[in-house]
């Protein structure tokens, strides 16, 4: 059972998306609905983020549909107390909902060396049960360092949202 899911994906960089009214932000947020709705029914009790744009941003913002009816809690642990400092005005916006959780920690408090990225990873997967993933192999970015890490855990269960399963979505809503 999953009791705290760590949530990790792509930015909306990565996947071109840059204005709240894209229409694949919706297929995207239907995917995540169904998800969380299947890891509530099984007993999930937290959500765990990292504070990035993109995916993780984007399951935040559901997932506060779900936190009164299935006291579901929220937890952000940025790698750095610097995180996101200098993001323009609207991603500061975004990153104080992060900010709004039930439990907030920073991992370092600054960026020195790259090992603490992998420290950090690391810990996060210690103190998570699985974690849900918006990735596609065939599409590699910086995220592979953390889905390799995930690997090196035979227990530890990654649930991804693939551009397939997106697809797939989008055709049944299209056929409705």
């Amino acid at each position: 059972m999953v009791k705290s899911l760590l949530i990790a994906g792509y930015s909306a960089f990565d996947l071109g998306i840059f204005k709240e009214t894209d229409p694949k932000l919706h297929i995207i947020k239907k995917a995540i609905d169904e998800r969380l709705e299947n890891y509530l029914g099984d007993g999930l009790e937290w959500l765990i983020f990292g504070g990035n744009l993109g995916f993780e941003f984007w399951t935040l913002q559901e997932a506060q549909k779900f936190r009164e009816e299935y006291g579901l809690k929220l937890s952000t642990i940025f790698p750095f107390e610097t995180h996101g400092q200098n993001w323009n005005e609207a991603n500061q916006e975004k990153l104080g909902f992060f900010k709004q959780v039930d439990f907030v920690k920073y991992s370092f408090r600054q960026y020195e060396k790259s090992a603490q990225f992998r420290a950090y990873n690391q810990f996060l997967i210690e103190n998570t049960d699985g974690a849900l993933v918006l990735y596609d192999s065939e599409n590699e970015t910086k995220l592979h360092f953390l889905i390799d890490l995930m690997k090196e855990w035979p227990d530890y269960s990654v649930d991804f949202i693939t551009f397939d399963d997106l697809q797939n979505i989008a055709e049944n809503e299209n056929s409705d």
